[in-house]
């Protein structure tokens, strides 16, 4: 008698070259922790360049992999379905890299403080404690700040390419408890560092039980986790829709938070000016596309069909986000902060194209390939602004007053005159890259029949283009400071400043090869 042996298992299907950018990075970043561990004592004083080595050469050799990957082809569903591989994926993970590795590239600047990094000799130690004055007197450095940055980078790839709710969430996790323990290794002003990083790691904790929450409805509505599942039950309910509705708005509210859009914003301008500025600017653009792409996903995949619904709230949301950012920006006196309630009127901007749901390519940018040329046109002004914001500096540290960029052009027009370039790309100002960006996503959303919207839109970057003209008449029309100065930065820093600018030039007056990519990649498949 013959017995048939049933498996009990499934051996998993693994896609190694389609996941290869998100696998370097994860075995790169467990590598920086066990450098961090073991490496032998005579080989400490070697520890910052090893990490620093080991997160250039994943980084670089995961976009090796994106490029190879898209130039073959290669799409459809990975690692059984959890994630998918299309247009929107290539471009935001290129992105992802991009300029996750410029904005990291400040973390290891010595020149401007003095011969150590910005961040906390003992970040463990209680703020003015002994352990904290002996570690700084020995010039301790926290190294472990390269494997968070690369855990966080590994967490958005992930992200943006989840074709599940689970996958969705766990990514959600991975990307942000990194973020919270970056927010807090200032060594400059800890205690206000430290207060930022539990502001946000609380109301992260908060956002993420609503998203879990609202996965749970859906998942109860629609049988499944996956988005293509939950379409398919939008347009055929079995039990009626209220699951349905309550679900999308709480998920809705926890992608929400991640992109700063208002009512869930508070944590920006307070994470921004406490969290050291190179980890600012690496959240700055990197959280915000990977949470911009993610609500994308979710909204046009599995949302798709109930868009008559989540358009409305959405375009109340996006005036109120776009109105608060410019109003607020208005009365700011700290350059940080400023930029914070810059990025807050930014996402609003965003929320228009997502609104318009524009599909049709063929006359006028669609919503996604126009959130995607925004995204990367922000993303360049951005990483060049926050290393800016480094350099200026007083007695004490890092100076992000008013008073202290006042007169700036007369102590360096280079300086001046960069930031200038990033201001006016922020404010939308023609030959620049934000001009093209707002255009593209204002273009999408008229396709789309919410032209009241773009109009609203229109005149509220009218209203926020005043608090970035203001900051430039400051440097330019200001009296020097006399307690503050610019600090001489290495390549470091440098490096993000210049490809930035250049890239912000070059996206305004000669935007059409980015915008053809992102026309060609900007369907999500199912």
């Amino acid at each position: 008698m013959t017995s048939m042996l049933v498996p009990l298992f499934t051996a998993p299907v693994i896609e190694f070259r389609e996941l290869a950018p998100v696998l370097i990075l994860f075995a790169a970043a467990i590598v920086g922790v066990l450098v961090d561990a073991f490496l032998l004592r005579d080989w400490r004083r070697w520890r910052d360049e090893i990490q620093m080595g080991l997160l250039i050469g994943s980084t670089v050799a995961a976009l090796v992999y994106v490029v190879l990957n898209a130039r073959k082809g290669l799409s459809g569903p990975l690692a059984m379905g959890s994630l998918m591989l299309d247009g929107p994926t290539y471009v935001a993970w290129g992105a992802l890299l991009v300029f996750g590795l410029l904005a990291v590239l400040v973390f290891r600047e010595r020149r401007v403080n003095g011969g150590v990094t910005v961040f906390a000799s003992a970040a463990s130690s209680v703020p003015g404690s002994v352990e904290e004055a002996e570690a700084d007197r020995v010039r301790l450095e926290q190294t472990e700040v390269y494997p968070l940055a690369l855990f966080a980078l590994t967490g958005m790839l992930v992200f943006v390419a989840a074709n599940d709710l689970l996958t969705l969430f766990v990514a959600l996790e991975v990307f942000s408890l990194p973020l919270y323990l970056l927010c807090g290794m200032a060594r400059r002003r800890r205690l206000l560092s430290q207060e930022a990083s539990l502001k946000y790691f609380l109301l992260g904790a908060f956002s993420s039980g609503i998203f879990l929450f609202g996965v749970a409805l859906l998942y109860a509505f629609a049988g499944s986790f996956r988005l293509g599942d939950i379409a398919a039950a939008v347009t055929a309910p079995q039990y009626g829709r209220g699951l349905l509705y309550a679900g999308l708005v709480l998920l809705v509210v926890g992608l929400l938070f991640k992109v700063g859009v208002v009512p869930f914003h508070n944590w920006t301008p307070d994470v921004y000016v406490g969290a050291p500025t190179p980890v600012t600017g690496f959240m700055a653009i990197c959280t915000k596309l990977a949470a911009v792409l993610a609500t994308l996903r979710v909204l046009y995949v599995a949302l798709g069909g109930e868009r008559w619904s989540w358009q409305p709230m959405l375009a109340v949301l996006a005036v109120l986000t776009m109105a608060l950012g410019a109003v607020a920006g208005l009365t700011q006196r700290d350059v940080k902060r400023m930029l914070a309630y810059s990025s807050i009127a930014h996402a609003g901007f965003l929320l228009t194209a997502v609104v318009g749901a524009s599909q049709d390519a063929a006359r006028t940018p669609t919503s996604v390939s126009a959130i995607l040329f925004y995204l990367i046109a922000y993303g360049f002004a951005t990483v060049g602004a926050f290393g800016l914001v480094t350099m200026v500096r007083n007695e004490a540290g890092e100076d992000n007053s008013f008073a202290a960029w006042s007169g700036l052009a007369k102590k360096n027009p280079w300086i001046a005159g960069l930031m200038s370039l990033f201001l006016l790309s922020f404010a939308g100002i023609p030959l620049t890259a934000g001009f093209i960006g707002k255009w593209t996503v204002f273009a999408a959303a008229w396709r789309g029949g919410y032209s009241w919207l773009v109009v609203v839109a229109v005149l509220l970057s009218l209203v926020a283009a005043y608090f970035y003209l203001r900051l430039i008449v400051v440097m330019f029309g200001g009296e020097p400071a006399r307690n503050s100065f610019v600090s001489e930065a290495s390549g470091w820093t440098w490096v993000p400043v210049l490809i930035g600018a250049a890239a912000t030039v070059w996206l305004g007056v000669l935007p059409d090869s980015v915008l053809s990519v992102a026309s060609g990649l900007g369907t999500f498949l199912r």
